[in-house]
């Protein structure tokens, strides 16, 4: 028996990156999962990819800076499933700007993205967790959010705001059986990474002579997040709640020297 057999999952952002890696385990070890964006066709190639092992899995449209869109995306997962088990707020924007070069509407975007869909999700899904006697949601956060990051000014304020918001619900649901976590998931080379820093010149060769200077000799992986979110999944992690779980080889903690910023 899985893990999570028989727990129903909405991965947000599950079309590519750390939400297909979280989406994929979390269907491997029993959870029927729904994954959400933007991009139809990613979300289909992620539910593919999970049916042909077995898995069961539906693709949701859904823009998560809009609030209407998300309560419609819970209620269609509780409607298809029977009840919603574990959220994981995955879907992120990252863009490089400082403060001065960050304007209104990218302040909006990156918030509306990175924060609000959190919060839009959690309201609508929170209800229902109740209701059914508890849940887990993992917010996935970043390291950026509790030291700062002038580089990506906005996305590090709003992952701060999302680690403020997971206390907040930890301690407001924990006698509702509702955990609520906060995963930091280290430097991960997903799709959108390789698009900012080729933007800067950096390739994956690049990208991989940087990794073997990292505590671990290397970048983390989509499927190292989705280890941490099936634990917190899990019954495994009953009693925790409120935390802060990172899974970047102590990247933040360990001085490596001559070492790569983590804002690059």
């Amino acid at each position: 028996m899985g893990r999570v057999e028989g727990k129903v999952a909405l991965v947000t952002g599950g079309g590519t990156g750390i939400g297909r890696g979280c989406a994929t385990l979390l269907a491997r070890e029993g959870a029927k999962v729904a994954v959400c964006g933007r991009t139809t066709a990613t979300l289909d190639e992620t539910v593919m990819h999970i049916t042909e092992g077995g898995g069961e899995a539906v693709a949701l449209r859904c823009d998560v800076s809009k609030s209407n869109e998300c309560d419609a995306v819970v209620a269609q997962v509780v409607e298809r499933f029977g009840r919603l088990d574990v959220l994981v707020n995955n879907a992120g924007y990252f863009p490089r700007a400082d403060l001065t070069e960050t304007t209104d509407e990218l302040w909006r975007t990156i918030m509306g993205v990175n924060l609000d869909g959190a919060f839009y999700l959690c309201r609508a899904a929170v209800p229902h967790m109740k209701r059914q006697g508890g849940g887990s949601i993992i917010n996935v956060g970043s390291i950026h959010g509790l030291g700062g990051a002038p580089r990506l000014f906005a996305y590090a304020v709003s992952k701060g705001a999302l680690l403020n918001l997971t206390k907040n619900l930890a301690k407001a649901h924990a006698n509702d059986n509702i955990r609520v976590n906060y995963l930091i998931p280290g430097w991960v080379i997903t799709e959108g990474e390789l698009v900012i820093q080729s933007q800067d010149g950096r390739d994956q060769a690049w990208l991989d002579e940087v990794g073997k200077t990292l505590p671990g000799g290397r970048h983390s992986t989509p499927d190292d997040a989705a280890k941490a979110v099936l634990f917190l999944a899990s019954d495994d992690s009953e009693t925790i709640t409120g935390a802060v779980i990172n899974t970047d080889f102590g990247m933040s903690v360990v001085h490596t020297g001559g070492g790569p910023s983590t804002e690059l």
